[in-house]
């Protein structure tokens, strides 16, 4: 199906669908989620220092997704390191030790990096999986499995990550002592967020495809928190509509990238967390002395494609990457092809 406005045109997907489905995916997910009995052992572990650090791992939007949880153990006093599975399982085996508990996130829980781990590992450190795939490797061999409800997904990956992100977050305040009351209370504030900012879908694809004519380099550009936002924002715009962009802190943006920003230059720029929200907005006004075309994705209580509603200052990178697939949205409607389809990638990663 496809839906008109001027001279845009929307391919209505499955990818579209996916989009769509992440409230209800977010409300599945937190209804599902528990704490094992085997968790708490290894926070136990964790506080008497038994366990000397946490590995956080994964590839692609999984990688991303663990960023706020590696802030977050870091700010409570753990030694938390974060490495790609590929890097993990080839140059880092000194890390498959009993001192170490590694958490390991795949959408699939089968891509070939993750079942590298789970034999490269051979139990020697023992981890905590985090998948949308009850029985696949991850899930069936992870000393505890956290199992998110997201449902069958297309091909980017959107409400897999988003359902990620819940997990960890939880996760991530069982670790730090958080109550877990609240904890979830913060949670479930997404899902009705989320339901907001979707409702005006059609609205957000065609006001940013007007704003995003004749862009070609792309840039997403945040800090804190907002990180696990601007990486998996940058991907998901290679995979969807095959076009390059670079995702990277607003510090790394001014040690080099600024030189190339010209007239074809369109940043998004995360406001994120309070304490270096100023900053960003430096950056956003000397981009645009620069000649480049800017947006940037903030709370904000008037309704727009860049503007998200108002959640606990904790969970709002949660919803940071909606903005972004409305983008992918609006660049295929410009281009007058369906968003994620893919052409030569598979939704597995089953080659190294």
């Amino acid at each position: 199906m496809r839906l008109k406005a001027a001279s845009y045109q929307i391919v209505e997907g499955q990818y579209l669908r996916d989009i769509l489905d992440q409230p209800p995916a977010l409300e599945r997910t937190l209804r599902g989620l528990r704490i094992a009995e085997d968790l708490k052992r290894f926070a136990v572990r964790l506080r008497e220092s038994k366990l000397r650090r946490i590995v956080l791992t994964g590839m692609g939007a999984s990688m991303h997704a663990l960023y706020p949880l590696f802030l977050q153990l870091n700010e409570h006093g753990y030694t938390a390191i974060a490495a790609e599975t590929s890097e993990l399982v080839h140059s880092l085996q000194c890390f498959f030790d009993p001192e170490t508990l590694i958490v390991a996130v795949s959408q699939s829980g089968q891509s070939a990096e993750i079942v590298r781990l789970l034999e490269e590992n051979r139990g020697h450190a023992p981890i905590v999986g985090v998948t949308n795939t009850a029985g696949s490797p991850l899930a069936s061999q992870a000393n505890v499995s956290i199992v998110t409800e997201a449902g069958t997904e297309f091909s980017v990956s959107c409400k897999t990550y988003v359902t990620a992100l819940m997990a960890l977050h939880l996760l991530g305040g069982f670790f730090c002592g958080c109550e877990p009351s609240q904890t979830r209370e913060e949670l479930a504030q997404t899902i009705p967020a989320a339901h907001s900012y979707l409702r005006g879908w059609r609205d957000h694809i065609f006001q940013m495809a007007a704003e995003l004519k004749a862009m070609r380099n792309f840039f997403l550009l945040g800090r804190g928190t907002s990180l696990a936002a601007a990486g998996d924002g940058s991907l998901i715009l290679k995979e969807s509509v095959r076009l390059h962009a670079e995702g990277m802190s607003g510090a790394a943006f001014r040690h080099g990238p600024l030189e190339m920003v010209n007239e074809e230059t369109f940043a998004v720029v995360f406001a994120g967390p309070e304490s270096t929200r100023p900053l960003q907005r430096r950056l956003l006004a000397d981009i645009r002395k620069a000649g480049g075309r800017t947006a940037c994705i903030a709370e904000d209580d008037t309704p727009g494609p860049w503007n998200l509603p108002r959640t606990p200052t904790a969970v709002q990178h949660i919803l940071e990457i909606m903005p972004v697939q409305m983008m992918t949205l609006a660049l295929a409607a410009e281009a007058g092809i369906e968003a994620g389809r893919f052409a030569r990638i598979p939704k597995i990663t089953a080659t190294e």
